[in-house]
């Protein structure tokens, strides 16, 4: 069933956050996308903000062209429903990948790691506007009793989902993560919820830490060696599973040290350049290098499932809503690693805040 665009969407124009170059960005009125080629158009809730966007922003990331309405983690509601997929009034999330459909990896069904990978939000208009159109199938319902800022993790939650999968983790197994931002506390999250025997989470921001300690996380003491630090929690041996979510220099150079011997580094975060890793280290210990890339549709469904059923406590997150018309200020407070785990961008007036008590700017 389809339904007419509410009249605030049959206007001709919509609030956007737009991105015009290198570290700029504008509010501006642009064209409100039409249900055109299948489409199904989105009402957005919220957008997160995250690393990649961070890359856009400072004109590094190699594809994003200028002008760009950024956004790929994204929370909505069906406007106007295509043929197939959700009906109208259907809250969503979205996978947001955009593969070709005809490399090898797409022809096995490994369609995440397309040889031509593109993303809403960078190849195609994203979501920090008032509405988005997206192929249906891209859309995965998510239940309206799951609290709306909680079903906003669901994309990098899913990279969690993925990461933990490809590890291997059967249960009992001592997991060390580094880095407890977003993506690296949800890993732990997941982890710990798949059986993990004991997580230590090394993390320099003392906010960051309190966070995951908060969560109910043994932390690496500031200052302190985070290689010693698991040597110690594991008798010497290291970690049998260690995910990497800070990409960091300072970490790759240490990655042998932490695992234990036969044991699995999973190569979460992304690097923006190539880092000094100990390859003798790797190889002497015979241990598993394991790379991460997004997520596949599996995951987006696993991550939903863990949404609905509360199974990971998602509430306790410290999470901020910015307006649109803020923009500016949400990209500052999401690249500052402070004690705030996810911004998020609301576009509606004021920025929607349904859940429970949480730290609202408004306009």
């Amino acid at each position: 069933m389809t339904s007419a665009l509410s009249p605030s969407a049959e206007r001709a124009t919509m609030r956007a956050a737009v991105w015009t170059g290198p570290d700029r960005l504008e509010n501006q009125q642009v064209p409100v996308p039409q249900p055109h080629d299948g489409r199904t158009v989105v009402r957005v809730e919220y957008t997160g903000l995250c690393g990649t966007d961070f890359s856009i922003l400072h004109g590094t990331h190699p594809r994003a062209q200028a002008p760009l309405i950024m956004g790929h983690e994204i929370t909505g509601v069906v406007e106007t429903a295509a043929p197939t997929g959700p009906p109208a009034g259907t809250r969503v999330t979205v996978e947001p990948l955009i593969s070709c459909g005809t490399c090898s990896a797409c022809r096995s069904g490994a369609t995440h790691v397309c040889r031509r990978l593109g993303l809403y939000g960078i190849d195609e208009p994203g979501s920090l506007a008032e509405y988005v159109a997206l192929p249906p199938e891209a859309l995965v319902p998510i239940s309206p009793d799951v609290p709306v800022l909680e079903a906003a993790l669901a994309e990098p939650l899913a990279v969690a989902v993925h990461a933990v999968a490809r590890s291997g983790l059967a249960g009992g197994e001592q997991v060390m993560v580094f880095g407890a931002g977003p993506i690296g506390m949800l890993t732990a999250l997941v982890a710990r919820h798949a059986g993990a025997g004991h997580v230590l989470v090394a993390e320099p921001s003392e906010e960051r830490r309190r966070v995951a300690e908060s969560l109910g996380f043994d932390t690496v003491p500031a200052g302190a060696d985070p290689v010693d630090a698991v040597l110690r929690a594991t008798d010497g041996d290291g970690a049998d599973i260690v995910f990497d979510s800070a990409a960091h220099p300072s970490v790759a150079a240490v990655l042998g040290r932490a695992v234990s011997v036969l044991g699995t580094v999973v190569l979460v975060g992304v690097y923006k350049k190539p880092a000094e890793v100990d390859l003798q280290a790797l190889t002497f210990a015979e241990n598993t290098v394991v790379g991460v890339r997004v997520y596949t549709r599996a995951d987006v469904d696993r991550a939903v499932q863990l949404l609905e059923t509360d199974a990971l406590g998602l509430g306790r997150l410290p999470v901020e809503v910015f307006p649109l018309e803020d923009i500016e200020e949400a990209f500052e407070k999401a690249m500052s690693a402070g004690g705030v785990l996810k911004v998020l961008v609301s576009p509606a007036r004021p920025p929607l805040d349904h859940d429970r008590a949480r730290s609202v700017r408004t306009s």
